[in-house]
């Protein structure tokens, strides 16, 4: 039982539109609790929707996560007739709370027709540093509180379209001068500095009990001198868990980027990501890093009553969002869901955004 529960605190990407022979051996073999998906698994809607159903297929006593990151702008993965929304700064400068939520629930729509069932939207970090070189249009704002206004109305209408909203990099991206997929970042501003900007999004999401988060791989220097977010004890139970009261999923961001490969061997990263709070780690790309990880967790727990008592903490809070969500498969029929598709036809509120602007 007790490597089913670390199974569930996996999500994993797969390589191609189908999963292969092998990939469904290793899952099974896992019973990995969710899949992420991106470009290259995604080629046209019914052969979206057949993967989305093969990966849900693999659940047994729980439904998979299937998740994706679609914030619009230069964050889409899903090809047309899916809508390419503009990036979440088109969508601040309207200043729309309608318009925000009229853009959740229009891809939450999407998402759910083909069997998606998370995403890992939106951004709530607040862009503060023109440099940045992997936030920037992605942010709805420079100002925290047009970022909370608007952050919340994604989160309304993903979760109104039945899909599982993600707020994204606590507890801040927006002031970093690095890229976490290529190194790791490091914030040096003062406690008082971070809780009147970077902050305040995340503390309204959790006040408003959003269902998920994702950490950032960045180092906070008041935070934590020691450790990135995702590492943290002191960020992820001290700061989020505790200051904030947060019980929600908490999912790491990816742990094959540099900021943490580059500095962590894989087993040790996840030891401290699973001892700091983590519930879901994610592994996009390379399924033998998971397998072995996966491993390591198995052997740690039933060594550290420590890592066990995380094991159990993570596997209430999936299992119980899972629970209330995951009831059945979205996607539609193969034989109608291009119809579906069309009949939701959410061009208008693009036009309508840039026609704001």
């Amino acid at each position: 039982m007790l490597r089913e529960k670390i199974g569930q605190m996996f999500m994993i990407g797969v390589q191609g539109e189908a999963l292969s022979r092998d990939e469904r051996l290793l899952i099974e073999q896992c019973g990995f609790g969710g899949f992420i998906l991106f470009a290259h698994n995604c080629h046209e809607p019914k052969q979206i929707m057949w993967l989305c159903r093969e990966l849900w297929e693999t659940g047994t006593e729980f439904p998979p996560f299937i998740a994706i990151d679609q914030e619009g702008g230069r964050v889409h993965r899903l090809p047309p007739p899916f809508t390419h929304f503009p990036p979440a700064a088109a969508l601040g400068r309207t200043e729309s709370a309608e318009l925000a939520y009229k853009v959740g629930l229009a891809t939450a729509r999407e998402l759910s027709a083909v069997g998606i069932n998370l995403n890992f939207a939106p951004v709530l970090d607040v862009h503060l540093n023109p440099s940045n070189p992997v936030i920037g249009d992605r942010s709805l704002s420079t100002d925290p509180k047009a970022v909370i206004r608007l952050g919340w109305e994604i989160v309304r209408g993903l979760s109104e379209g039945g899909i599982i909203p993600c707020g994204k990099h606590f507890p801040g991206h927006g002031d970093t001068d690095k890229d976490s997929h290529l190194a790791l970042p490091i914030v040096v501003k003062s406690l008082v500095e971070l809780k009147a900007v970077e902050l305040p999004p995340f503390v309204r999401a959790c006040r408003q009990e959003i269902e998920t988060l994702m950490t950032a791989h960045v180092l906070y220097r008041a935070l934590d001198p020691e450790f990135p977010a995702t590492l943290s004890e002191k960020i992820v139970t001290g700061l989020l868990r505790q200051d904030l009261g947060y019980d929600g999923v908490v999912f790491s961001d990816d742990m094959e980027m540099k900021a943490i490969s580059a500095n962590y061997g894989e087993e040790e990263a996840a030891g401290l990501a699973v001892r700091a709070g983590i519930d879901v780690l994610l592994f996009c790309h390379e399924l033998p890093r998971a397998m072995s990880v996966h491993e390591f967790l198995c052997t740690e727990a039933e060594r550290d009553a420590a890592v066990r008592a995380r094991v159990e903490e993570s596997y209430r809070r999936i299992t119980q969002l899972k629970n209330g969500w995951l009831r059945v498969f979205t996607g539609g029929d193969e034989t109608e869901i291009a119809k579906r598709l069309a009949s939701l036809d959410h061009r208008r509120i693009v036009e309508e955004i840039h026609g704001s602007l």
